[in-house]
């Protein structure tokens, strides 16, 4: 049981060790699903490493050291393949990108967005839900660029269509920048970048113009490049110094995002 010294609120404690971001954690606080030293968690419950905490009835691994806690998040850029699906269980038994992870002292994995099974290419990972929920928040403003490889009729006016912005299930969704790579007549390559990660979103806009995807790689998330000598289905871990640089980019983007004092709601 805690003495009450030195401890931190529960949504705080669970992100830093990989369950989830604190938007989710809030979720199953609110829903009950969250129990400490056998009694149900409420908002404002604060816990150390002392305490017994669970899950829907299942014991979350307690954080191992004040030292390992600082040592920061760990990053992982993998080059993924199709075939595989990003999350951890799949009725139909299909290969998890987590199988290929190493195993993580803190925490545990948790991709930054996801690609679908047919999508190949960069994809991070990270063992602090508070940081993959930032990247992933429409607000950090990161692009994602693309490389597909484009069956269909695209004229100069399909272009702009997908540059102003089309409305897929009652939301405008657009290209930042669309440009011809390679490739001839109806089975071209297209570099193609957007703001979001919202599900199927390439895809879904080139079908919106009478085109179809047939190959998809994401080569790009921010600053961070899928590196070319990288191959399909392995890994690397970034370096602490680009793992900052990271999170200092998102820090500049909520300044830069806050409203002015003299700005007003509307």
């Amino acid at each position: 049981m805690s003495d009450g010294t030195d401890t931190e609120r529960l949504q705080k404690y669970l992100s830093s060790i990989g369950v989830g971001s604190r938007r989710q954690i809030d979720s199953w606080i609110v829903a009950g699903r969250i129990t400490v030293d056998g009694k149900v968690a409420m908002p404002g419950t604060r816990v150390d490493s002392g305490n017994r905490i669970r899950i829907d009835g299942y014991p979350v691994r307690k954080r191992t050291s004040r030292i390992e806690k600082s040592s920061g998040p760990r990053v992982i850029l993998y080059n993924k393949p199709e075939g595989e699906i990003c999350t951890r269980k799949d009725p139909q038994g299909r290969p998890s990108v987590f199988s290929r992870f190493p195993k993580t002292r803190q925490g545990r994995w948790v991709t930054v967005g996801r690609l679908d099974i047919n999508t190949r290419g960069l994809l991070l990972v990270t063992n602090d839900g508070d940081l993959a929920q930032a990247l992933m928040h429409p607000s950090s403003n990161i692009e994602r660029e693309y490389l597909c490889r484009v069956y269909g009729n695209i004229s100069a006016s399909k272009i702009e269509l997908l540059l102003h912005g089309r409305k897929i299930e009652g939301r405008m969704i657009r290209f930042l920048r669309v440009k011809r790579i390679r490739g001839e007549g109806r089975n071209t390559w297209y570099s193609v970048i957007v703001g979001e990660g919202r599900y199927r979103e390439v895809r879904r806009l080139w079908e919106s113009v009478g085109c179809t995807v047939s190959r998809l790689n994401r080569i790009r998330f921010g600053d961070i490049h899928l590196p070319r000598n990288l191959r399909v289905g392995n890994w690397i871990e970034l370096d602490r110094r680009k793992v900052v640089r990271l999170q200092d980019s998102l820090r500049q983007e909520n300044v830069s995002n806050r409203p002015s004092p003299s700005s007003t709601d509307r």
